[in-house]
């Protein structure tokens, strides 16, 4: 299977990864790409409430794997002992999509898009170690004056969306 063109949203608690991570995958959907999406989260979480015969089947039955299908939509929910990282989790169910949109996995090789804003955090992430350098391709921030080597999307910019969209379709999935 082949790994799909992959990108992380990063940033620091109510920064507005979700928000970011849906407006691309909306403008990126509305140039015709596939988008699929991976959420990361820091603890664990129950897909269908204790009510459902899907729960039931997977905590009470123990079942490894328990898939529920329906005329609009499927969900699988499986037991791991070991966390796969994003790049694993696309390999395997994602394959097919034009690209990944991953909302944090902040500590993994993918690129990174850092959405910074001041009134949640007083400095972005990629200035603090070396581990974010190299890996963050830009910064979506309400920041007039922040100034880096690193493309800069302000949101008082109104094209800001349609400038990242691009750049993510030139440097994550190489379209001219």
């Amino acid at each position: 299977m082949r790994r799909p063109p992959m990108v992380a949203v990063i940033g620091r608690k109510h920064s507005g990864k979700t928000t970011l991570t849906v407006r691309l995958s909306v403008a990126l959907h509305e140039r015709g790409h596939r988008v699929m999406t991976i959420k990361h989260g820091s603890h664990t979480f129950n897909i269908d409430p204790a009510t459902t015969d899907t729960y039931r089947h997977f905590h009470e039955g123990g079942a490894e794997r328990v898939a529920m299908a329906a005329p609009d939509k499927f969900a699988l929910i499986a037991r791991w002992d070991e966390e796969l990282a994003p790049e694993e989790i696309a390999e395997r169910h994602m394959a097919d999509a034009d690209i990944v949109l991953c909302e944090g996995f902040k500590m993994s090789a993918l690129p990174k898009i850092e959405v910074y804003r001041v009134a949640a955090h007083a400095a972005p992430l990629f200035t603090e170690t070396d581990s974010y350098r190299g890996t963050v391709i830009a910064v979506v921030t309400d920041v007039p004056d922040l100034h880096t080597t690193i493309p800069v999307h302000r949101f008082s910019d109104e094209r800001w969306l349609a400038t990242l969209t691009s750049q993510v379709e030139r440097e994550i999935m190489a379209l001219p």
